[in-house]
């Protein structure tokens, strides 16, 4: 059966549409589990252990060792991998100053700008527009701004390493596939293990923190990762970028119903702005698009 065979077979839509939100949910829901422990190990902390939790099992679901890496894409592995942690750094420090929905809203700023600064279509700059405003609410830049201008700042740092992370993503998955993520976790989680090995202390190994960092690891990545992959074979491009733009409000909720995370007005009214963005832009895609230019 081919690609456009399985998007167009019934149900197919249902079940990967399903597969979307339950990846968004699994993965806001680990973010929040992941923040809880934030008082305990740090942001660092939960950084490492969800990056090193999660290479582990991507190992072993994987197993990548099977073949070898081309050497022609060593170095972008480890540029890859690299983003891959900073990222991770960034967004935890984010998470730890501001709510999840406001993070993640800021944070899918980077890939979307993939895609509206690639485009030269008039409609696209209703879209770039929109993510811009949405953005400039969020900045606290206003006096009666209430969001710490340190967890802005990673946020942004996140987005823009978001952006490099799909450029780099798509480099070593040409030649990799699947097994590029599993790569790219072992080469985050060694570059990254120095940094929270070293702030989160003893705390780093207790029962509950391992036992939430695998909760975290598997909600965060390898559920995740998982569910997306199988929405992709049966999603086109737009519909599954459509369905990924919802991410924000999924985050704030997740937020709210973990940690207890409350937004302002003028904070949805931002977060409803790019997400408007990140959807329009998806809809109007050019005709049957490859699924890595979904905006999100």
């Amino acid at each position: 059966m081919t690609r456009d065979d399985r998007q167009d077979a019934p149900g197919a839509a249902m079940i990967g549409a399903g597969a979307v939100l339950l990846s968004l949910g699994s993965m806001n829901l680990g973010a929040a589990f992941a923040k809880s422990l934030f008082p305990l190990v740090g942001a660092p902390g939960i950084a490492t252990l969800r990056i090193i939790l999660a290479a582990i099992l991507l190992l072993l679901f994987r197993r990548p060792w099977r073949r070898p890496i081309p050497s022609a894409l060593r170095w972008p592995l480890l540029a890859y991998g690299a983003t891959l942690a900073l990222m991770n750094l960034l967004i935890y420090q984010a998470f730890a100053r501001i709510p999840l929905g406001t993070a993640i809203a800021i944070e899918v700023t980077g890939p979307l700008a993939i895609v509206l600064f690639g485009s030269r279509r008039p409609r696209d700059f209703l879209w770039l527009a929109a993510a811009v405003a949405g953005l400039l609410l969020l900045l606290p830049i206003r006096n009666d701004a209430r969001l710490d201008p340190l967890g802005v700042a990673f946020a942004c740092g996140a987005a823009v390493c978001w952006a490099f992370y799909i450029l780099t993503g798509k480099r070593v998955s040409g030649g990799l596939g699947g097994d590029a993520v599993a790569w790219g976790m072992v080469v985050a989680a060694l570059l990254i293990a120095p940094v929270g090995l070293g702030t989160a202390g003893a705390a780093f190994v207790s029962p509950h923190v391992l036992g939430v960092g695998f909760a975290v690891a598997f909600l965060s990545s390898a559920l995740p990762y998982s569910l997306e992959m199988e929405a992709m074979r049966r999603l086109p491009a737009a519909v599954f970028g459509l369905l990924l733009s919802s991410a924000p409000a999924i985050g704030a909720l997740a937020g709210f119903l973990v940690l207890g995370e409350r937004l302002t007005p003028i904070q949805w009214i931002a977060i409803v702005s790019i997400m408007a963005a990140s959807a329009g832009s998806a809809l109007t895609i050019p005709r049957k698009p490859r699924i890595e230019d979904a905006p999100l």
